[in-house]
């Protein structure tokens, strides 16, 4: 196997014929001959054909650990880090020390970047922005997301979230798939090997990421399957005519001769399962099959122009405007409809080392209604109740400014110390706050909630335990929490 296109589906050469052994080291033919015997002994355990039909194969977990919450996820990550101080994590101290250098008290010797790490004074810059408290839990929500703040009893805002990376790549790595170091499954492909499919033609980790927006690179290991099966993997929706790249047919061929050429290509990788034992092959037969079905299902699910007028006017007039923000949140909720287990997507440009006013204003203005919409349109459909939607992005921004400060003007660099996000939906406390950074916005004082804790959570709430949940690869049992978490209890309902 070689190169994967979006569907995981493996581009190699053609299977000429059985396999001969001959030549096979005493090592390689103990290897295949152990593989057979643990096959056999699995599908007598799981009752025979069910673990040979590729096309339907269930997660993992046959049977949860808990009454799940849940059953699907929607991920709206900002990434770049938004700037808790001007959303959600309100320090009006901050305004009073405007240009004050930063004391050594309240930082600690903690690591800079080297962005910032140079400067001579580090000085104290409040938000340009206000805050007010919204719904009965009296949360502080920034004036520039009004949209959000009329959601404040549907949200649970958690203002002591922290990383331990300080620059973009590892930051998001570690919050995508619960390890700095690249190669480890994403969060989705976690949930889809443990859980399995709520539907039989759309994959199961589906990928939507806003258009024209340049910022700090994405890259497609950060929804990948790592070390698991290969169909565990995210696909990434486009906003172009070609949703799924190398779904469509080429020129000439219809769908009669695709599902003959499937059938017999079907023929030749059961063979080779057969002569080599690779599960990898199984998978390639699930996604070719998979492949095909979503020849008609995707068109179909991507195709928002059936959508009444109200529901546009809910999600504001991005939502008409195929890959903003606004358009794929109203197609997460055409997803979940659909049975799909994970839905992330990604909303770049939120790095404002300078500009921050301007810059975050604007950032605002594209994901506030969207995201707003999301809940209510969820609500609505009475899907929300069995939902869990997530907002935030890799880290939080420093109290001081990077840089000078000018009039009406500054940036705020990387700082993984504390940062806010928010969840809402099946099994969320909504309309609380939960844990407290300093005066000075710059450490967690109270409750605080590591990367670790919240992937806890989240498999929690979809009826996992984050320690049972593991993989054994390269002779060592992984899972997405490592070797830490816990569940965060108090914001749970």
């Amino acid at each position: 196997m070689n190169i994967n296109n979006d569907l995981g589906v493996p581009r190699s050469t053609p299977c000429t014929g059985p396999v001969s052994t001959s030549g096979l080291s005493r090592r390689e033919m103990l290897g295949r001959f152990a593989y057979g015997l643990g096959g056999m002994a699995l599908a007598e355990i799981m009752g025979g054909s069910q673990t040979t039909k590729a096309d339907s194969v269930p997660g993992d977990l046959r049977v949860l650990h808990h009454p799940p919450k849940v059953k699907r996820v929607i991920s709206l990550f900002q990434s770049g880090g938004p700037s808790h101080l001007e959303t959600f994590d309100y320090k009006p101290l901050l305004n009073k020390l405007q240009g004050q250098n930063l004391p050594d008290s309240v930082r600690m010797g903690q690591r800079l970047t080297g962005m910032s790490g140079m400067q001579s004074q580090l000085p104290m810059v409040g938000s340009f922005t206000g805050f007010k408290q919204h719904g009965q839990g009296g949360a502080w929500i920034s004036d520039i997301l009004p949209h959000t703040a009329r959601m404040a009893d549907k949200i649970c805002v958690i203002r002591s979230l922290h990383s331990e990376a300080i620059n973009h790549d590892p930051a998001i790595t570690f919050l995508q798939t619960g390890s700095q170091i690249a190669g480890r499954p994403s969060v989705g492909s976690w949930l889809s090997y443990g859980l399995g499919s709520e539907n039989d033609n759309l994959p199961n980790f589906v990928v939507l990421i806003t258009k024209n927006k340049a910022d700090q690179p994405l890259y497609s290991r950060l929804w990948g399957a790592g070390f698991l099966p290969s169909r565990h993997q995210g696909v990434q929706f486009r906003s172009s005519a070609d949703a799924v790249l190398f779904l469509n047919n080429p020129a000439g061929i219809d769908a009669g001769s695709r599902r003959s050429m499937l059938d017999k290509l079907r023929t030749l990788h059961e063979i080779e399962a057969e002569e080599t034992h690779d599960p990898e092959i199984q998978t390639r037969i699930a996604q070719y099959e998979m492949a095909f079905r979503m020849q008609t299902s995707v068109p179909e699910v991507t195709d928002l122009t059936h959508e009444p007028e109200y529901i546009y006017d809910l999600y504001g007039a991005d939502s008409r405007k195929p890959g903003t923000f606004a358009a794929n949140c109203l197609m997460a909720r055409r997803l979940a409809e659909r049975g799909v287990r994970f839905i992330q997507l990604f909303h770049q440009g939120w790095d404002q080392h300078g500009g921050l006013p301007g810059g975050i204003s604007k950032q605002c203005m594209e994901t506030d209604q969207p995201s707003a919409a999301l809940l209510i349109d969820l609500e609505q459909r009475g899907l929300l109740e069995d939902t869990l939607v997530i907002w935030g992005g890799e880290f939080g921004r420093t109290n001081y400014c990077q840089g000078k400060i000018s009039p009406g003007n500054y940036g705020r660099d990387h700082h993984p110390r504390c940062f806010s996000g928010w969840m809402a939906g099946g099994g969320i406390k909504g309309g609380s706050a939960w844990g407290e950074t300093c005066e000075f916005g710059y450490s967690v004082v109270k409750d605080g909630v590591h990367i670790h804790d919240l992937h806890a959570t989240i498999l929690h709430l979809l009826g996992i335990d984050h320690e049972r949940l593991t993989y054994r690869f390269q002779g060592r049992d992984f899972r997405l929490t490592d070797v830490s978490g816990k569940v965060v209890k108090g914001i749970l309902a």
